[in-house]
């Protein structure tokens, strides 16, 4: 009899052991593995939404020629399977010339700091201005980013005083990334 009650302690020890175990199980976070991070050669696709306001100074020219300088700051949020990132600050300035198109530069700055720079180019279409964008580099993990975007702007707000509001239609683009090591001053090693 002895040797049975020890073996049913025995058991119920087991028991108890094996239930604190899964429910220490059933109530850990799931183990995830990090995202991958893609070979600095291949190609991330990414949509996304950008809203900034800012000014605008206009110069009248000839009948129908308008000359304009804007400098623009907002938010963007790409999303993609493995995009560039999630979320920046932006900066835009430029000119645009209503025979000429616009030419800019914009700044694209992460929640750590690093910071990617585009070229912008732009024309007049009928439902508003049509932008590319080609990247140009970057600092951080961006150092060496090639690759472009396009987009429509739209302003939604222009006042007498100079100051605007728009947003980007259908922004769609591609980048690499390049090395992470950045020679001094921002630019790629060699």
């Amino acid at each position: 009899m002895f040797f049975r009650v020890s073996s049913a302690v025995s058991i119920g020890r087991r028991w108890v052991a094996v239930t604190v175990l899964f429910f220490a199980a059933a109530c850990s976070q799931p183990t995830v593995a990090p995202p991958e991070n893609p070979s600095s050669g291949e190609w991330r696709t990414f949509e996304g939404t950008w809203s900034a306001s800012g000014t605008r100074q206009t110069l009248e020219l000839e009948t129908n020629h308008r000359a304009s300088i804007f400098d623009l700051t907002g938010s963007l949020v790409l999303t993609g399977d493995r995009g560039l990132g999630v979320g920046f600050q932006s900066r835009a300035i430029g000119l645009t010339d209503s025979l000429i198109g616009m030419q800019g530069r914009c700044v694209w700055t992460d929640e750590h700091g690093d910071k990617v720079y585009s070229e912008l180019k732009g024309e007049f279409v009928a439902a508003g201005n049509h932008i590319q964008g080609t990247f140009v580099g970057g600092t951080g993990r961006y150092a060496g980013v090639t690759g472009e975007y396009s987009f429509e702007w739209r302003f939604i707000l222009e006042s007498e005083d100079g100051s605007v509001g728009g947003r980007a239609v259908n922004l769609k683009g591609r980048a690499r990334l390049g090395s992470a090591t950045a020679a001094p001053g921002g630019g790629q090693s060699q």
